[in-house]
């Protein structure tokens, strides 16, 4: 429920009481062409005035005609990478005269502060929640997510390859955060509807100076949101999905992508839910020391599908498939949901345009055709 409304100055005041609390704010800024998730200290470090434009293969930031601070959608980055960093030490190890000392890692880096997280990114959180959080938990992804403080902000302005409707993770934010906002960018004022999804976070509003939501303001922040949810740039029909992709592991349209995809991984390495990754083992010349690492890997690599020697999806159809199949299909037997909240980076940032809501229409359109091909 909206409770309150604050400009853009309480917006400051709110990361600086983060702040004072000890939490590093993580939110959105400006970098090499991109909006990229990185420390921000304040309202000036956010990407005022800055939109972008997306489709297949193509992403590029253009100027607004107002000075929006969140008037985007999603870039190449997701929070995955602070929670589930791309690298992370699990030990390293010393010579000592009777054998080796172990070292642990530190692992608290935070806590953090999440600002800017859209539906679609929130409910990514929550589906690797339950990757890393289930009856193993990580204690790396544990010790980042215990901490965070999350500050939804309800999306305006879909790229061309968002479809978080059809995925039913946007454009409102879901549950799971501790503050969500709805940026009502107009001629004559810029402010924040501002609702509350914990104590922690009603806490912290409290400090910030703000009114109570008038039914006037509600009700141009639910129009930003329907504005947003009618101008999805993609769309998926979901009904029967698991179903449809088991049905249909031998249909040809498998190797028609497989003739365009490059098996770069870039798709997984964008992609929000993603958690494949790897251990290697290293050492320095003399032997004194070793350390032990896990990185993010993808089941778009050769090797790593090599099981006892042997790779058991030694072809880029074999792998496409067993990526999008496991992402719309065994994630919902795994985890009890789908593995793809219609971010749309996935398309996005596919070198030669792939676009996963096309394939999944594709199967549909020709359920029952002509089976061949080898995995």
């Amino acid at each position: 429920m909206t409770v309150a409304v604050i400009d853009v100055e309480g917006l400051q005041t709110l990361m600086d009481a983060l702040q004072t609390r000890g939490h590093t704010i993580l939110g959105p800024t400006v970098r090499e062409g991109a909006i990229v998730y990185d420390e921000i200290t304040g309202i000036g470090d956010l990407p005022a005035g800055w939109t972008d434009e997306q489709d297949a293969a193509t992403y590029r930031l253009t100027r607004r005609d107002d000075s929006a601070l969140f008037g985007y959608a999603v870039g190449p980055h997701s929070w995955k990478k602070y929670l589930f960093p791309p690298e992370t030490l699990l030990w390293k190890a010393r010579r000592v005269s009777d054998g080796f000392e172990v070292e642990e890692p530190a692992l608290n880096e935070g806590p953090y502060a999440f600002l800017g997280v859209r539906g679609c990114e929130l409910a990514a959180i929550q589906v690797q929640d339950r990757v890393f959080l289930g009856s193993h938990p990580d204690p790396t992804y544990s010790e980042r997510r215990s901490g965070a403080f999350i500050i939804a902000v309800n999306c305006s302005s879909p790229a061309g390859t968002c479809f978080c409707v059809s995925m039913e993770t946007g454009p409102r934010a879901g549950p799971g955060f501790d503050l969500s906002l709805t940026e009502i960018m107009e001629a004559d004022r810029h402010l924040f509807t501002v609702d509350v999804g914990s104590e922690r976070g009603e806490e912290l509003l409290s400090e910030v100076p703000h009114t109570p939501a008038t039914t006037e303001v509600e009700g141009a922040a639910e129009e930003v949101i329907e504005r947003a949810a009618a101008s999805m740039g993609r769309s998926m029909d979901t009904g029967g999905i698991k179903e449809l992709l088991y049905s249909n592991r031998e249909h040809p349209r498998w190797d028609d992508v497989a003739q365009r995809c490059l098996s770069c991984t870039n798709c997984t390495l964008v992609c929000p839910t993603c958690f494949c990754s790897t251990v290697e083992d290293s050492t320095d010349l003399t032997g004194d020391t070793a350390e032990r690492w896990r990185s993010w890997d993808s089941c778009f690599t050769l090797d790593f599908s090599e099981l006892g020697g042997n790779n058991v999806r030694s072809t880029t159809r074999g792998r496409y498939r067993q990526w999008m199949t496991h992402k719309l299909a065994t994630w919902i037997d795994q985890f009890g949901t789908s593995g793809c909240v219609g971010c749309g980076r996935c398309i996005t940032w596919c070198p030669v345009g792939i676009d996963i809501t096309e394939e999944v229409a594709a199967i549909r359109q020709s359920e029952g055709g002509s089976q061949h091909g080898n995995a």
